[in-house]
């Protein structure tokens, strides 16, 4: 099967799409950003490769259910690989620490060892159907984890909890910079027999879920164009007639989700862009923040750190905020002191989140202003779409000042740099 894939290589993700030859979207994959940029698009596109499994395995799967349901039994597929795979990374980081260890330090490997074996054990329950995690990267989830697990056994073990940071600190970057080896195909059958002898209200088909197996297994995805494109694209490991300009790909995408778009603001980890695209999805003007990341991801990334909060917590914590406080800056530098000048002044942490998200947008409302104003549709894309409290202060600011627009924002927003990469991949691809 030929395949189209677009890289976006952003400053704090890497997002991949992979199109069949029919232009539909077949997998996507994410990972973070990281200073060995063909790492991160190799990663990215290895999981963007399991998904399109997953994806050819589902369209024949249904036909094998007898009874019960087939979204229970592709939810519990794709988080036991995930699990799978967090745990092959784990027990990588594990031997990785063992190997940076000098000689003599017995009682370290020995907390490493339960620490490990603490988190191993936790998986199945982080990888629950329902499950909340605050991140789906292996660093977040195993930093995190090591933080609250590690100085307690290094306590008990009487060793020193900075001689284990420094052993993480050591390895982390080369587990991440090793993608799990196999993919989906070493996990895909233990994997769907484990969900499916959990599941016994769910009746298949034998012969055809095999044929299901086969069919999504089986297929050769052909690597027949890749288009790169993002924060980072100038490091991507391709020709350079491989490379389109970030604009052109968030507008072609934008278009792509939603054919009458005519507006799009994409705010992502390092800059924010509005750009306007007429009926082809082709870019008739831009505007991009200037000089700096203020009001970007990366900004909400520092105030969450400043908050000790996750970044998913910012939006739902401002959205119960009983008003907005007024913030007087975006600039990243200043942020933290500000923010603890409010909050010794007795401001609740939600009004003072309302007030930042509002800042934010109001500097993405300049930013579009200059590219041109808002003309209906509107699409919102980039990681902070996801915020509702960033969504929340962007319907109220468009209402107040260009009336009722239709406003897309799509679930997969994210990848919408990646899927106009792909798109001028399959373009050129078919040529």
């Amino acid at each position: 099967m030929k395949c189209f894939i677009g890289i976006d290589l952003g400053s704090t993700t890497t997002k991949a799409v992979l199109l069949d030859e029919d232009g539909r979207v077949l997998g996507r994959g994410i990972t973070n950003s990281r200073s060995n940029y063909a790492t991160a698009t190799a990663v990215a596109k290895q999981e963007a490769r399991t998904d399109a499994r997953m994806t050819l395995f589902r369209r024949e799967f249904d036909a094998a259910v007898v009874s019960g349901s087939s979204d229970a039994v592709m939810e519990g597929l794709g988080l036991a690989i995930q699990m799978q795979h967090f745990l092959d990374q784990l027990e990588d980081l594990k031997q990785t620490c063992r190997s940076h260890m000098k000689e003599g330090d017995a009682g370290i490997g020995d907390a490493l060892d339960e620490i490990f074996q603490r988190i191993a054990a936790e998986a199945p329950d982080m990888y629950a159907p329902g499950a909340a995690r605050k991140s789906d990267f292996f660093r977040d989830i195993a930093g995190a984890r090591l933080m609250h697990i590690g100085e307690e056994v290094a306590k008990a073990a009487g060793v020193p909890f900075e001689t284990i940071l420094n052993l993480y600190d050591k390895s982390i970057i080369d587990v991440e910079n090793r993608p799990p080896e196999g993919g989906v195909r070493s996990a895909f059958k233990g994997a769907l027999q484990q969900v499916l002898d959990g599941a016994p209200e769910i009746q298949v088909d034998a012969a055809k879920l095999d044929e299901a197996v086969a069919k999504a297994l089986d297929v050769e995805l052909e690597e027949t164009y890749v288009v790169g494109t993002g924060y980072g694209r100038v490091t991507l490991p391709f020709p350079k007639e491989h490379i389109r300009s970030e604009i052109l790909c968030h507008g072609l995408g934008a278009h792509v989700m939603y054919p009458e778009t005519r507006t799009v603001l994409d705010i992502g980890g390092q800059d924010t862009k509005a750009i306007q695209v007429d009926a082809d999805g082709i870019v008739e003007n831009f505007q991009m923040n200037d000089r700096c990341a203020a009001g970007c991801g990366r900004y909400l990334g520092y105030i969450a750190d400043e908050m000790n909060m996750g970044l998913h917590e910012l939006g739902p914590m401002a959205m119960k905020a009983t008003k907005s406080v007024r913030i007087n800056s975006t600039c990243t530098v200043f942020a933290g002191a500000e923010l603890r000048d409010r909050l010794a002044l007795g401001e609740k942490r939600e009004d003072i989140l309302a007030g930042l998200h509002r800042a934010i947008i109001l500097r993405a409302m300049s930013i579009i202003s200059r590219s041109g104003g808002i003309s209906d549709q509107f699409t919102f894309t980039g990681g902070v779409a996801n915020n509702q409290a960033a969504v929340k202060e962007l319907k109220k600011l468009i209402d107040e000042n260009y009336g009722e627009m239709t406003i897309n924002i799509d679930p997969a927003s994210i990848y919408t740099g990646a899927l106009g990469a792909a798109t001028f991949a399959r373009r050129e691809g078919n040529q």
